[in-house]
């Protein structure tokens, strides 16, 4: 279950597709039901409506509420009675809220969201109702130790810490993006805490024969690219075959994110395909990255030192065909084949211990 519209990128639904074709690939008949806007983006996939957005955690989530919404989950349950249920943000209105308040079937819930040190308005106010529900979850895991404080911190409980995982796989099978310069590549939102702003004014002064190559847009895209220097090539959306054939042809990947970044999966998939990268220095990326083995980190919101990292991964080969070799490594130990293994136990045991009353 996604609260996100699946028709969006985003972390979270990447998560929901990405395990349910894994633990499709290793015998489990997993469905998804999620909000789409629009036809669902692949088989298996039961969509409950079209979305809204509304402002979470300086980024817009794409959710669906109402009684329709409530009722087409209901629904999608009713055809298809599942073993467990699998909460992907069990406490976001939508679909994985209304479950959480009313399916029979075991429940495993799985938080992501962390607010880097904020408290959570939502989860404060409505602390007393939300506490009931989550003590209706079988098995609770979060994404990461930031994740889980969050969540432990307004309602307590053992929280079991699973990363996201990564589609190792797929993305070094896929074909290298060609590209006659070196090129530095950002995937996400533009919107403030994302950094690109940042990065522009970084490769503004870089002073060196290099292609900038920004997926995503988002509310910032407009003031962005009037602002933007030479040499930036400004994609949009793309699919995720391209993204990972962008992924194997840049020379370097740089999140210069500000903040409000729970686990670093992007940077995961910069290591699985082989880049180099180079990113801020926050917590959501030293889940994954460790300073000067895996990547290149820096001071978030300071293009001067953004600028000196890039700077020297292009000039220096071998710094990094280091990084490379030992953020292959990193990767696969986050491969969503693994992260597959370890659910198919939670449900088990969420099995187990039997469904809500």
């Amino acid at each position: 279950m996604s609260p996100y519209s699946l028709s969006e990128f985003g972390g979270v639904q990447g998560q929901v597709l990405g395990l349910a074709h894994s633990l499709r690939e290793q015998g489990v008949d997993a469905r998804v039901v999620a909000p789409c806007d629009g036809p669902p983006p692949e088989p298996g996939i039961t969509t409950v409506g079209p979305t809204t957005r509304f402002d979470s955690n300086g980024s817009v989530a794409p959710i669906a509420s109402g009684k329709t919404v409530a009722a087409r989950t209901l629904e999608a349950l009713r055809v298809f009675p599942p073993d467990v249920i699998h909460l992907h943000e069990p406490l976001v209105p939508g679909p994985t809220i209304t479950l959480l308040m009313s399916a029979e079937a075991p429940l495993v819930g799985t938080f992501h969201a962390a607010w880097s040190g904020k408290p959570n308005r939502w989860y404060a106010t409505f602390r007393p109702p939300l506490a009931r529900w989550v003590n209706r979850l079988a098995v609770r895991t979060a994404v990461s130790d930031e994740a889980g404080q969050m969540a432990s911190q307004a309602f307590s409980g053992e929280y079991e810490i699973l990363p996201n995982g990564v589609d190792v796989d797929g993305i070094t099978k896929a074909e290298p993006w060609p590209s006659a310069r070196p090129a530095i590549l950002f995937v996400g939102r533009h919107e403030p805490r994302k950094g690109l702003g940042v990065l522009l004014e970084a490769f503004a002064g870089l002073a060196r024969d290099a292609v900038l190559w920004v997926v995503g847009d988002g509310p910032e895209t407009e003031r962005l690219r009037r602002q933007s220097p030479a040499g930036v090539e400004w994609l949009g959306r793309i699919s995720e075959a391209e993204k990972a054939r962008r992924l194997r042809g840049a020379t370097i990947f740089c999140a210069p994110a500000l903040g409000g970044e729970s686990f670093g999966i992007v940077l995961l998939e910069a290591m699985a395909a082989g880049t180099a990268v180079a990113a801020s220095d926050i917590e959501g990326y030293r889940n994954v990255a460790r300073a000067d083995r895996d990547a290149v980190l820096v001071d978030r919101g300071d293009p001067a030192a953004l600028r000196d990292a890039l700077r020297c991964l292009l000039d220096e080969p071998a710094r990094r065909a280091d990084l490379v070799a030992v953020g292959e490594q990193r990767a696969a130990e986050f491969s969503l084949h693994r992260l597959a293994e370890r659910f198919l136990s939670l449900y088990e045991v969420a099995i187990d211990r039997g469904g809500c009353s």
